[in-house]
């Protein structure tokens, strides 16, 4: 059943009203605070401008007026779906015969409603790269994708994003403030990831600014995509030259032979993608530890752990809002409305994971369940989803466990987000804290030094023997005769010696987890 002989995006056939041409707007619009402000042609809600600036309310007006499928306009007023269902965002990523991320297809870019310098466009544009094709193309691709992220160590990729906690800890651990947006969720990612695709010389502050400038778009965009992609370049090229065991070399070597340009452009895609979910993954779950008393409560009783503590975060805040993009290869519905052959629809986890027949309470706890969005689904669901819940595990807990009392340095309500269509960054999170001093990064984070564990315990008696040499961590306590009490003051009976324990089950497991 479909509400609409036609398809409320405009995308086929003389949807507008006579005189209409593309980027019109009604002169004069209507006043601040009228219902229609910010209502664009065909009285569709924009996705952008100063009244989409809390996309999530737009989105559950959105929801209310047309369903769980709604026709809406990008920026210049160019049309578009947006899918708000959990159960529509569902089946369009796992429907390759009726739903392409190839955009050649799509109307507005065919009928050059979609200009060349479109804000948009570098998410738009097609691109040789696993995520766009299909088919036996896409198969080809991503295999080589999937089995170089396959051959990660993931105990060294654990012990490696301690290491980096620690390092980015140590930065401003003596002067008990810190942000920790830009002083530790923007940098660990990039830390790792350059560490994982063979890179970690790149790694530094410069690398950083590029890779948030270039997601950004903003007017030296182009610039710093030169100056990641000329570092990418280098990197395939020694490793055409000598290949290592990294993800770049296992692309190199891969039997379905990607180009260097294959290859060049998926270590961007990789990088990009990874290093901007992960940091507002780590820069949401660090803002509910802190915002939300029963949150960390729950952490510090032991009734969540830090990788369900993730999950929730993925729920709550899914690091990329809305995804560009899906277009109808065919004539379809979906969630009520009709899609006309060459459509477009932003697949949006934002919403999608707050749809009220999934999860009639918006801020209801999901512990337990990944059911979520977050890394969408089917055939281009993010193969390096393992990566980003390693690195905000990993990170949280050592940043938690090296600054226990951490604490927000401002007002809940002072915290501010830089919005877009694509995904909601937190500005900055103030912090405060009690200086501590640095540590060793080659030893996985601890609240104090772990005392040497004594050979044999007495007590009730008095000794001025100097304590026993401590042993090397690296080797299990040996037993040891218990020492005799010295002649005076008299002996007073003591209990018998108990033997060194060996550590119980959960501190070998714990030790194991850390690398140690």
């Amino acid at each position: 059943m479909t509400p609409e002989s036609r398809s409320l995006t405009g995308t086929h056939e003389p949807a507008h009203e006579p005189g209409y041409e593309p980027g019109y707007e009604p002169t004069p619009g209507p006043p601040p605070g009228c219902p229609a402000h910010g209502l664009g042609p065909g009285a569709l809600h924009r996705l952008y401008g100063p009244d989409a600036e809390v996309l999530d309310d737009l989105y559950e007006r959105l929801r209310e007026q047309h369903g769980p499928v709604a026709p809406v306009l990008l920026h210049d007023d160019v049309p578009m779906w947006v899918v708000l269902g959990h159960a529509e965002n569902l089946h369009m990523v796992r429907s390759p015969s009726q739903y392409t991320r190839d955009s050649r297809v799509w109307t507005p870019l065919l009928e050059g409603m979609v200009k060349p310098d479109h804000p948009l466009m570098p998410h738009i544009a097609w691109q040789p790269i696993c995520s766009h094709a299909e088919g036996d193309e896409q198969q080809r691709l991503r295999s080589a994708v999937t089995a170089a992220m396959a051959t990660i160590d993931q105990r060294a990729l654990r012990r490696h994003i301690g290491r980096s906690t620690q390092e980015l800890v140590n930065g401003f651990c003596e002067r008990g403030r810190a942000d920790l947006v830009s002083q530790f969720a923007e940098h660990l990612p990039m830390a790792v990831m350059c560490e994982v695709l063979g890179m970690p010389e790149e790694y530094n502050d410069r690398m950083v600014q590029a890779a948030r400038d270039a997601l950004k778009g903003t007017e030296t965009a182009i610039q710093s995509h030169a100056y990641v992609m000329d570092a990418l370049s280098r990197l395939t090229a020694r490793r055409r030259a000598r290949p290592e065991d990294d993800i770049t070399s296992h692309l190199v070597i891969h039997p379905v032979g990607l180009t260097d340009d294959e290859v060049r452009e998926h270590l961007r895609l990789v990088l990009f993608a990874a290093y901007e979910a992960t940091a507002n993954l780590l820069a949401n779950a660090l803002r509910m530890v802190l915002t939300e008393p029963g949150f960390r409560a729950q952490l510090n009783g032991g009734q969540m752990t830090v990788p369900e503590a993730i999950e929730q975060s993925l729920w709550d805040e899914p690091p990329f809002s809305t995804v560009f993009g899906y277009y109808a290869k065919q004539d379809t519905e979906l969630g009520g409305q009709r899609i006309r052959k060459g459509d477009g629809l932003l697949f949006a986890p934002a919403p999608g994971n707050v749809d009220p027949r999934v999860r009639p309470e918006p801020r209801a706890n999901m512990m337990g369940n990944r059911s979520h969005l977050a890394f969408g689904g089917g055939p281009h669901e993010c193969p390096g989803q393992d990566i980003g819940r390693a690195i905000a595990d990993v990170g949280v807990d050592a940043l938690l466990t090296r600054l226990p009392d951490i604490g927000l340095d401002c007002h809940e309500n002072e915290l501010t987000w830089r919005s877009s269509i694509a995904s909601r960054h937190l500005v900055s999170l103030p912090v405060r804290f009690e200086a501590q001093p640095k540590q060793d990064v080659s030893h996985s984070p601890s609240l104090s030094a772990i005392p040497p564990q004594r050979a044999a315990w007495q007590v009730g008696s008095l000794s001025t023997d100097p304590a026993p040499a401590p042993e090397p961590p690296s080797q299990a306590p040996t037993l040891a005769a218990p020492r005799p009490a010295p002649e005076w003051p008299p002996p007073t009976p003591m209990a018998a010696p108990e033997p060194a324990r060996r550590p119980n089950a959960w501190r070998r497991v714990l030790r194991w987890w850390r690398g140690e």
